[in-house]
């Protein structure tokens, strides 16, 4: 019946078992809670079936491998540990070494087997059952058991691969919850510039201008005589009279006529998002006069 590491039977056996994995936890022995070694991989049948742990003996023996059968095995989740159960040194000195490169067969299995089977050393009262396999009460220290490999299954030895003994069964409940996330995305944009625009502005401008103004009155002296030097007659006298005026100067000048400023402010708001949630609670269905402790414990 061959034998499998886990990840060659299914690559995604992980996400199979909803992401737990066995391989790097510490092992323990349940008699002396001991730390033993760790486990390295998974041996499963062509099934799929648990059948060993394969475990690193480095703080027994080390470098040495051994294939511990899972109905030896007693798995605490929550101290991330595996306690090997009924495990002795002994024991583990006289199994025969796994390497990782090889298949075990049939008779290599029946070797580890008659190891688990009893402490006891094999002696000469040690009896056979009707298949040839060595009976309980006897074991298969250094000796090659005589066995029926046709008729050989794994149900034989129930006590060695039967996984109902282990207590720590979990039952996982599961429940929805929404979580809830922000994405910041554009909602639009402002651009914000500057254009030129002409028109046509008028100003008035008052200037002045002078003129002249020729005026010729009778003096009041007229008719008076005058002597003879007070004025002459002299052709060409000419009186100047300089006249100005003003003449607008108008030219463009540029000021600041104001300012713009541009900010962002940020305006918050509370949205409300509905979906429907499911959540697992577990039944519980017992017979007969059972006392069943159904309190909920909450582990950290």
């Amino acid at each position: 019946m061959a034998l499998h590491k886990i990840s060659d039977f299914d690559s995604d056996y992980r996400q199979t078992f909803q992401g737990n994995d066995l391989k790097g936890m510490s092992v323990y022995s349940q008699a002396t809670d001991d730390k033993i070694g760790s486990i390295s991989d998974i041996l499963v049948d062509e099934q799929g079936q648990f059948r060993y742990l394969i475990v690193d003996l480095g703080f027994w023996i080390f470098g040495k491998k051994i294939l511990l059968p899972i109905g030896r095995v007693r798995i605490d989740s929550s101290a991330d540990r595996v306690y090997a159960i009924g495990l002795t040194k002994e024991q583990a000195e006289d199994l025969p070494e796994y390497n990782s490169d090889m298949a075990p067969d049939y008779d290599y299995e029946e070797r580890v087997r008659g190891v688990y089977r009893t402490e006891q050393p094999l002696d000469s009262s040690a009896s056979l059952d009707a298949s040839g396999v060595v009976a309980r009460g006897a074991a298969a220290r250094n000796t090659t058991p005589t066995h029926n490999r046709d008729t050989y299954s794994y149900d034989r030895d129930a006590d060695l691969y039967g996984t109902t003994g282990n207590k720590d069964q979990t039952l996982k409940l599961y429940e929805e919850r929404l979580v809830a996330n922000k994405q910041r995305r554009k909602s639009g944009e402002v651009e914000i510039g500057k254009r030129v625009e002409t028109e046509t502005a008028r100003v008035a401008v008052p200037v002045e201008k002078e003129r002249v103004v020729i005026e010729r009155v009778t003096p009041t002296d007229a008719g008076k005589a005058v002597t003879p030097d007070a004025t002459a007659f002299r052709d060409g006298e000419v009186a100047h009279v300089d006249l100005y005026e003003e003449v607008p100067d108008v030219r463009k000048e540029t000021v600041v006529r104001e300012e713009v400023r541009v900010k962002k402010v940020t305006d918050r708001e509370t949205v409300e998002a509905q979906e429907t949630i499911r959540r697992e609670e577990l039944d519980i269905d017992t017979e007969g006069d059972l006392d069943v402790n159904r309190n909920r414990t909450n582990r950290k």
